[in-house]
């Protein structure tokens, strides 16, 4: 007897009726939902509710939500800029109540001999103003405040007094250290002759939000690619502990999340000690003109965009728009770069046209629970291949034997019967496997077919348990040669 969903076994009525059943309606491998979860301070100008999920689909809209010179939307501007097409929302967080606005000051003293531009730069943007010869210097320091506070999206605010400028941070925490200022980054640019520019670094903001507002708010929403702009211990072991917890066995809505830090090679090699996940990545900034959190978004953009097309090719030689790399002199050698893809660092690199790379997209993680140095984790493909091969699977089973009845192999049940037998979902799960082999997510399908186990649980028998053995495709990062010449 067949097994029908909705037309009763006791009618007398006539005369022909027909249901519907779409369990063999979807062939192929499925495709994943990909959102971008960005997690950032914004400011009370802003309209969005803090610690309240937001879709943003725009660099303007998130001006608006969160405050024109906040930190979401600056991470928004550069997002946008590298991906316009993934799914991205928001948490704004608010500015800890007892957070500290970092500060910096820049200082003017000589006398300007000729006239001529300053350029300033403030997180990687530039400010400039005309300088005459022999304008003093309280009027120079008066017009480069006005310039800076002329430009809203700037994440600093200016005071000047007696030839002193003095910044201020409109988020306050720790990330307003990142902020980079600075005079003439590119070629050519030169101060007026006589004046001299005396910078004092921004420092001591302090006190981020506690990301677990935002946790809180995420609830069992799913989010691909989540975009973190707190490099703090607490923050991170927070996020770290959230991810875990999703990637695990119940609740299936696992993610990466993208970092950056910014400092030299010894202090960003320091930092990653202290770090062991394999559910973030974080991008080594060095003393980039721009905060570290901009490259978080630029990171997370371009690897949310790439994983949705493919998890399993790798991010190698991929643009981060709109970042400005470190000048020639303090850029990583292959020698430091290298060193920190042995301490959890993602890489980037500097092409000859001044655009940014990514490298090498590694997690943090390294060693496993007795020490020992483990690289199972070590790409960021690897986490985000085994993402989308769990949706595959699930979704097909779901799909296929959504109100099945089980039963053992070799059971003789009539034709059309909503039974199956653990033989049944073997070949299911060796059906899908092939597509994931022609996908290019893996290889070696004869193994899988050895290696697979469908079973019957012994205690329920309400249960199958199966054990899915792929061997994930690699990537192509390495190639080496001799070249043995003949004279």
């Amino acid at each position: 007897m067949m097994s029908f969903n909705t037309i009763p076994s006791n009618l007398r009525v006539p005369l022909a009726y027909m249901e519907f059943d779409n369990t063999r309606a979807v062939v192929g491998t499925p495709g994943m939902p990909y959102k971008i979860l960005v997690l950032g301070q914004m400011l009370a100008a802003g309209s969005a509710a803090a610690a309240v999920p937001v879709q943003v689909t725009s660099s303007g809209q998130a001006e608006q939500l969160f405050g024109r010179g906040s930190m979401l939307a600056a991470m928004f501007a550069v997002l946008k800029a590298g991906n316009r097409y993934t799914e991205s929302w928001a948490i704004p967080l608010a500015d800890a109540v007892a957070g500290v606005a970092a500060t910096g000051t820049i200082t003017l003293t000589g006398v300007p001999t000729w006239a001529g531009v300053l350029n300033l730069y403030i997180a990687g943007k530039r400010v400039r103003i005309t300088v005459t010869a022999a304008q003093a210097l309280a009027d120079i320091a008066t017009a480069l405040a006005a310039a800076i506070n002329a430009d809203t999206s700037l994440p600093v605010t200016a005071v000047a007094a007696l030839g002193v400028v003095t910044l201020t941070a409109r988020n306050k925490g720790e990330c307003g250290n990142d902020i980079d200022v600075r005079v003439n980054y590119y070629q050519g640019e030169v101060l007026p002759t006589g004046l001299t520019v005396t910078i004092v670094a921004m420092a001591t903001g302090a006190a981020n939000p506690d990301v677990s507002d935002a946790i809180a708010a995420m609830g069992d929403e799913w989010y691909q690619a989540i975009i973190m702009p707190w490099t703090d211990g607490a923050n991170m072991t927070a996020l770290e502990t959230e991810l875990a917890d999703r990637f695990a066995g119940m609740r299936h809505i696992d993610g990466i999340a993208y970092a950056a830090y910014r400092g030299t090679h010894s202090v960003t090699g320091t930092y990653s000690d202290t770090r062991n996940s394999p559910h973030v990545t974080c991008m080594g900034t060095g003393i980039s003109p721009m905060p570290a959190y901009l490259w978080a978004a630029a990171y997370g953009a371009q690897a949310a965009a790439s994983f949705s097309i493919d998890p399993a090719r790798p991010l190698q030689t991929l643009v981060m728009p709109g970042i400005l790399p470190p000048s020639e002199s303090v850029r990583w050698t292959l020698e430091e770069r290298n060193l920190l893809l042995f301490d959890g660092i993602a890489t980037h690199f500097v092409d000859d046209g001044g655009q940014v790379r990514i490298e090498h997209e590694i997690t943090m993680y390294q060693t496993n629970a007795f020490g020992v140095e483990d690289p199972s984790f070590l790409d960021a493909t690897t986490p985000a291949t085994l993402m989308y091969l769990r949706y595959a699977w699930r979704a097909r089973m779901a799909q296929k034997f959504p109100r099945h009845k089980l039963a053992d192999d070799g059971t003789k049940f009539g034709p059309g019967q909503a039974i199956v037998t653990p033989s049944t979902l073997r070949a299911e799960t060796i059906a899908l496997a092939r597509e994931w082999e022609q996908a290019g997510l893996v290889e070696n399908l004869e193994q899988f077919k050895q290696d697979l186990i469908v079973e019957r649980n012994a205690n329920d028998r309400n249960r199958v348990d199966f054990l899915v053995p792929p061997d994930l495709v690699n990537q192509l990062r390495i190639m080496a040669a001799q070249m043995q010449f003949i004279l």
